[in-house]
């Protein structure tokens, strides 16, 4: 009777696998399979590296005058050139990489706080609150995120502090509209109903069951908009409404040299393909990360 009341039925290896895998082994089993995701995630984990130990591998300071070797072209002493100060280009355009990586993270992650506050509470309690924060967005989304940014440049003063904060607000419609349509529909999932069923409070509902499973596309969405607020910090640099001289921004470097473009195009040239490989690189990474997250898009 207790040989009997012990013998358990045999369990298939291959579903007992499948289900203990956990959930980050299968996004990157999927994320790995996609290779310009995975082109994508070198490029910024080279620039982040880039950034990070820029003051160790720059051949010179980036405020290192010297004007005997203005507008030098490209050689084995200044691999990128100089600019018209005489200034290496290359030390330059690795200290950008950590402006504007900075820049990128920093207003994105503002705007995810934002948004998503604002996004979870309109989708959640809908009715006035929603119409409310749904008009905001709205207002927000009804200027392009470029003049916007402007807008409130012009308002704030130009720098480069202005402009994170300028390109943090541009973008929180964009998660908070996200999120609240998603809230849309996890609030009516069984477990939520559940939860209120037993009088759970609302931010113990909002912040343990509904927010955890809106990560993904918070991911996603978070990781195309830093390429977005990257650029957005380089138009505002270029049009001297963000970073000021002498900082090496790519967007101001870009501005400080326009008028050499003919007879110095490297210094043009190089804060450009940075510019364009971080964006490329974030980009690539946020569609790898988008394919691996959704369950659609998986064949």
């Amino acid at each position: 009777m207790l040989e009997t009341a012990t013998n358990k039925p045999p369990v298939d290896p291959q579903i007992e696998e499948e289900k203990s895998t956990p959930l980050f082994s299968e996004v990157w089993k999927s994320f790995r399979k996609n290779k310009l995701a995975l082109i994508g995630a070198l490029i910024v984990i080279f620039l982040i590296l880039l950034a990070f130990t820029a003051s160790f591998f720059a051949p010179e300071g980036i405020n290192e005058q010297k004007l005997s070797m203005r507008l030098q072209p490209p050689s084995a002493d200044h691999w990128f050139g100089t600019d018209d100060f005489g200034r290496d280009i290359l030390s330059r355009v690795m200290y950008g990489a950590r402006i504007s990586l900075r820049v990128g993270f920093i207003a994105v992650m503002g705007s995810i706080i934002i948004g998503t506050l604002l996004g979870i509470l309109a989708g959640y309690y809908g009715k006035v609150v929603d119409m409310i924060i749904s008009r905001i967005f709205d207002i927000l989304l009804a200027f392009p995120s470029i003049l916007l940014a402007i807008a409130i440049v012009a308002i704030l003063g130009p720098s480069l502090r202005n402009a994170l904060i300028a390109i943090a607000i541009v973008n929180v419609p964009n998660f908070g509209r996200l999120i609240r349509s998603k809230v849309l529909s996890l609030k009516e999932e069984e477990y939520v109903v559940a939860a209120k069923s037993i009088g759970m409070k609302d931010s113990r509902i909002l912040f343990h069951h509904i927010l955890p499973n809106s990560l993904a596309p918070i991911i996603v969405q978070g990781t195309l908009s830093i390429a977005t607020a990257i650029l957005e910090a380089a138009a505002l640099g270029f049009l001297g409404m963000g970073a000021q001289a002498p900082e090496p921004e790519w967007g101001r470097m870009l501005s400080d040299s326009r008028e050499y473009i003919q007879d110095a195009p490297w210094t043009v040239i190089f804060p450009g393909v940075a510019i364009m490989l971080t964006v490329l690189g974030f980009n690539l990474l946020g569609d790898g990360l988008r394919d691996a997250l959704d369950p659609r898009m998986k064949h």
